[in-house]
C-alpha cells in the first residue's frame, strides 16, 4: 500500500516539473502578445480620430520641370596649328578680344624660309628643263623631217628614217616629263609656302581669348595630332545653356517655352532663358536616361561665365483660375486596415460580448478603382471621386468630381488616446 502511495506521490511531482519547464515558455508568449497588442494600437490604446482638413481653392497653377547643367559659349573654337616648330612670340593673352584674322602667335620660320627658297629653285630649274626639252624637240622634229625627204630621194636608208622617228618620240616624251616637273616643283612651292603662311597662327573669328596654353620658347609638335595653343569664344554677350531633362519630364519639354535659372555665384539673383532646341539622342548616366536641351541666354552684362553650373525651372505649363487641392489630399487614406486589425486580435485574445465591436468611421462613395479624396460628412470619412490633371507638386488640378472651392477635404489622420 505505501508503495502505491509512492507511486502516485511520484507521478505527481514529476508532472508539476514538467509544468514547471513550460513557464518560462509561456512568459515569452504572453510578452508577446503584450508588445503585438501595443504596436498595433496607436497611443496604446483605441480611441477617436483626428482629421487634418485643408480647402478646396480656386487659382492659378505653373508647372516647372527641372533641370540642371553648364553655360556653354555659342561658338567656341580651339586654335591649334599643323606644323610643328618652335614658339618665337605670342601675341595674345587671356581675355583679350581678338578680331578674325589677327596674329595670335608667331613660330619660329628660319628652316620654313629656307625650305620656300629651295622649292623657288627647284621650280626654276624645272622650268628650264622644260625650255631645253622644247629645243631638243624642235631640233628632232627638222631632222625626220629631212631624213624622211631624204629617203623618199633613196639618199637614206630606212634605218636611219627610223632613228630619227624614235628620237623626235623621246623628244616629245622628254618634254612632257620636264613640263611635270615643273608642276610638281610648283605645288612644292605652294606646299613651302603655306607652311610658311602657318606658322603665323591667326585668329579665325571674332571673340574672347579663353585659353593661352603656349609660352615663347615652348616647342609644339604637330606630327600626330594638332595641339591645341589658344580656346576662342566668339561671343559671350550671347550664350547657351546645356541642361540634362529626365526621361519622365521631357515630353512636357518643348521649343520656345520659357525658363528661369540659378547659379552659385549669385545666389539672389534669377536669369531669363528660353528653350532653342530639344535633343532626341539620349544619354544614359548611371541607368538615369536624359534628354540634353539648349535653353539661349542673354548676357549682355557678361556676368555669365562658361563652364557655370546651373539649376534650371522650365516652364512647361501655366493654367488661370482652376480648383486646386494639396497633393496630401491625394495620398491620404483613412486608417481603416489599423482598425481591422486591432477588431480581429481583439476578438481573439478578449472575450465577444456586444460591447466590445469597435465602430466602423469609415464609408465610401463612389468605385474604389479610381483615384478618390476624402471629406467629413457626419464626422465620417467620405471617399468622391475626382479627375486631376496638372501639378506642380504640391498642388493639383480638379478637372472632374464633386468638389467646390471652400470644401474641406483631409489631408491627414491622428488617433486621440482614451
Amino acid at each position: 500500500m505505501s508503495n502505491k502511495i509512492q507511486d502516485v506521490l511520484g507521478l505527481e511531482q514529476e508532472g508539476r516539473r514538467h509544468w514547471q519547464s513550460y513557464l518560462p515558455y509561456l512568459g515569452v508568449g504572453l510578452l508577446l502578445v503584450i508588445l503585438l497588442i501595443w504596436w498595433l494600437w496607436p497611443s496604446g490604446t483605441i480611441g477617436d480620430i483626428r482629421y487634418t482638413t485643408d480647402e478646396v481653392a480656386k487659382g492659378d497653377l505653373t508647372v516647372q520641370v527641372t533641370a540642371t547643367g553648364v553655360l556653354q559659349p555659342l561658338n567656341q573654337v580651339d586654335v591649334g596649328t599643323e606644323i610643328s616648330g618652335t614658339v618665337e612670340k605670342v601675341e595674345a593673352d587671356f581675355n583679350d578680344h581678338v578680331t578674325k584674322g589677327q596674329i595670335l602667335a608667331v613660330l619660329d620660320t628660319e628652316q620654313l624660309s629656307a625650305r620656300l627658297r629651295q622649292s623657288q629653285a627647284n621650280l626654276a630649274l624645272a622650268k628650264a628643263s622644260v625650255k631645253e626639252a622644247d629645243a631638243t624637240l624642235l631640233e628632232t622634229r627638222s631632222k625626220l623631217k629631212r631624213t624622211k625627204e631624204m629617203s623618199h630621194k633613196k639618199l637614206v636608208s630606212p634605218e636611219d628614217v627610223d632613228t630619227a622617228q624614235a628620237a623626235y618620240e623621246r623628244a616629245v616624251a622628254g618634254l612632257e616629263r620636264t613640263k611635270a616637273q615643273v608642276t610638281q616643283a610648283q605645288a612644292q612651292l605652294d606646299s613651302d609656302r603655306s607652311s610658311l603662311d602657318k606658322a603665323v597662327i591667326r585668329s579665325p573669328i571674332n571673340g574672347i581669348v579663353l585659353k593661352r596654353q603656349i609660352e615663347p620658347g615652348q616647342t609644339v609638335a604637330a606630327s600626330l595630332q594638332t595641339p591645341v595653343l589658344f580656346t576662342l569664344a566668339e561671343n559671350l554677350a550671347q550664350m547657351e545653356l546645356d541642361v540634362a531633362v529626365d526621361e519622365a519630364d521631357v515630353g512636357m519639354v518643348k521649343e520656345k517655352q520659357y525658363a528661369v535659372f540659378k547659379v552659385d555665384a549669385y545666389p539672389n539673383r534669377s536669369f531669363p532663358a528660353q528653350i532653342s532646341q530639344v535633343r532626341f539622342a539620349p544619354q544614359t548616366v548611371d541607368g538615369v536616361v536624359t534628354y540634353e536641351t539648349v535653353l539661349s541666354v542673354n548676357n549682355e552684362d557678361l556676368s555669365l561665365r562658361p563652364g557655370m553650373t546651373a539649376t534650371a525651372e522650365i516652364t512647361v505649363q501655366q493654367l488661370k483660375d482652376v480648383l486646386l487641392i494639396p497633393n496630401a489630399a491625394l495620398r491620404f487614406t483613412p486608417p481603416r486596415n489599423v482598425e481591422k486589425k486591432q477588431r480581429t486580435l481583439l476578438t481573439a485574445l478578449l472575450p465577444r460580448h456586444p460591447g466590445n465591436n469597435t465602430k466602423q468611421v469609415v464609408s465610401d462613395e463612389g468605385s474604389t478603382d479610381q483615384r478618390r479624396i476624402w471629406i467629413l460628412r457626419d464626422g465620417k470619412a467620405v471617399a468622391i471621386q475626382v479627375r486631376t490633371g496638372a501639378t506642380d507638386g504640391r498642388l493639383t488640378q480638379v478637372t472632374g468630381g464633386k468638389l467646390e472651392a471652400g470644401m474641406a477635404i483631409i489631408t491627414d489622420a491622428t488617433y486621440i488616446s482614451k
